[in-house]
């Protein structure tokens, strides 16, 4: 598609916010809701606090706090003024929310009532102000015209809009396609975080791809429910922005997604999709479906026809049921499905999709409908994005996942070296990924590039695939395959509710880690085989998006 082609995505915003003026837009789940024109209000009023301090269009306005309607529509306004937003993961430390400040080069910073504690004014100089997220009051103020605009906004607002304020009266910011509109600092799986440079024409493509995907099974006035971090862009793209461009009531949930909490939520809302990463759906089947299938007899009825089709059924319409039981489908991403879930989930016949992408691809990659779902796949390329595998066999024959079109980045903002290496001169990014594809173009992630261990007579091992078997045995909650002395190790936390409840001692953990890797190596290959297992004390340390911080333990 040619950039002429691409729609204002700031003009999708107004038109959504005119559509749907009186229906509810985000809500602080049991705290208060704001309808579309409430947002509208506070754009304005955002708008004139940014005019009246000097604030221009291409600068950056950082945000930083936990899901919140007020977040969302701070993002809106930052937008919509032709800023650039800046969202930094709340769960990021000081430090790191320091030196992101600073490195983009912020003149504002929205932050949050958990954060802001923790944060030194000090070491961020250049910021004009730092404004509160509960209530848009300064917290900081370096700069007098944003004292004043701040103190007198109800009046600037009122002098603005003499009469009422309608929806005609929005006017927003003309975007252009290769316009950077967000700075999104990755999380840091792999390395240190740097700083996406997302173009409008990317959030707009992938709008455009979840309306192609989505926009039969979800319409105006319907809920969601947003756990992923917004400041994430697969959180950010289907649980909040394409929601808000088409009418969706988006319920925030504000704090940690609990079990408890999550599943009231549910419960309550009934939200039309849910997207998750898969730690959230595998902890939810291990306690609400394999319990109930482990049964011998249950097990053994399952294998006979008919009566194994009505468990399974059952199965799925209780698990349907805890998740709300309205949702046209569960679409899953941001990490790898254990595979043992995934076929246990496609036997009974869930609603399920997983799907690919990269913070650079704002995000999606690959995607397919739950009903061409093909286990142990991630779909197809998407809309506006064509896929390649770098392999003389590309079927057979991993190699490094290639994407090209509209939803790449601009590249890494202030490291030229970096966007040099990521991106090919006609325009591929790299993902840093290893697959396969199929026939029909379906996509299978093998593991990251960089995570690639050379075996001992030169073969390719996959750790991913490996700790894809490891996490589904004995008392395994989390694990990792690393290479110590060209020897593969696993790398394990023992699941602590189960340690307590069967009160084992350190010696029958080791005991039952140790006939864990005599049960798995008959599975694998002789060059991928465990030499031993390792107990770690305590969890892993991870990104927000619930992925393992691979680097620091290899």
């Amino acid at each position: 598609m040619k950039p002429t082609e691409i729609s204002s995505y700031n003009e999708m915003i107004r038109r959504s916010i005119q559509e749907h003026w009186f229906l509810d837009s985000m809500s602080d789940y049991g705290v208060f809701t704001l309808q579309y024109k409430d947002v509208a209000r506070i754009i304005e009023k955002l708008h004139i606090l940014f005019e009246q301090s000097g604030i221009q269009p291409g600068d950056k306005i950082a945000l930083c706090g936990r899901n919140l309607s007020r977040w969302g529509a701070a993002f809106f306004s930052i937008l919509t003024y032709g800023a650039v937003a800046v969202p930094i993961l709340h769960e990021f430390h000081p430090s790191q929310v320091h030196d992101i400040v600073n490195h983009s080069e912020a003149k504002l910073l929205f932050v949050g009532d958990k954060v802001w504690p923790n944060l030194n004014a000090d070491e961020m100089p250049d910021l004009q102000g730092i404004i509160s997220l509960v209530d848009y009051g300064l917290l900081v103020c370096r700069n007098e015209k944003l004292a004043y605009a701040r103190e007198n906004l109800n009046r600037l607002f009122g002098e603005k809009f003499p009469s009422r304020f309608l929806p005609e009266f929005l006017s927003y910011h003309k975007d252009q396609p290769d316009e950077m509109a967000v700075l999104n600092y990755t999380s840091g799986t792999t390395s240190n975080s740097k700083g996406v440079m997302i173009p409008y024409r990317a959030l707009w493509s992938n709008c455009d791809f979840a309306h192609h995907v989505l926009g039969n099974d979800m319409k105006a006035g319907d809920k969601v429910v947003s756990m992923l971090p917004m400041a994430h862009m697969y959180g950010m793209a289907f649980e909040f922005t394409y929601e808000f461009m088409i009418g969706v009531h988006i319920n925030f949930l504000t704090k940690a997604a609990s079990p408890t909490i999550l599943m009231r939520a549910l419960a309550e809302i009934k939200p039309i999709i849910i997207v998750v990463v898969p730690l959230i759906i595998e902890k939810v089947v291990r306690k609400a479906v394999l319990p109930r299938i482990q049964d011998p007899k249950v097990r053994m009825l399952m294998s006979v026809p008919v009566i194994g089709d009505r468990i399974r059924k059952r199965i799925c319409d209780r698990l349907t049921q805890a998740l709300g039981g309205n949702f046209y489908e569960v679409i899953i991403g941001g990490a790898a499905l254990n595979q043992e879930i995934e076929r246990l989930l496609h036997d009974i016949g869930f609603r399920y999709t997983v799907g690919y992408g990269a913070t650079e691809c704002a995000p999606i990659i690959t995607y397919n409908d739950w009903k061409d779902q093909v286990v142990g796949s991630c779909g197809r390329n998407v809309i506006h994005q064509e896929l390649r595998i770098d392999s003389p066999d590309p079927q057979r024959i991993p190699g490094e996942i290639l994407t090209r079109g509209l939803n790449v980045m601009l590249g890494y903002y202030k490291n030229e070296e970096a966007t040099k290496a990521s991106i090919t001169p006609d325009g591929w990014y790299r993902t840093g990924d290893l697959g396969v594809l199929d026939a029909q173009g379906n996509l299978f992630i093998k593991g990251r590039s960089k995570n690639m261990l050379l075996g001992a007579n030169g073969q390719n091992v996959y750790p991913e695939e490996i700790e894809d078997k490891l996490s589904g045995m004995s008392l395994v909650s989390e694990c990792l395959v690393v290479q110590r002395d060209d020897k593969l190790v696993g790398l394990v936390y023992p699941d602590q509710e189960q340690v307590k409840k069967l009160r084992l001692s350190d010696a029958d953990i080791e005991s039952i880690m140790e006939q864990n890797r005599k049960d798995i190596n008959p599975t694998l290959p002789s060059y991928a085989q465990l030499f031993s297992i390792k107990v770690m004390e305590q969890e892993f340390e991870k990104t927000p998006k619930k992925s393992i911080k691979r680097f620091l333990y290899t």
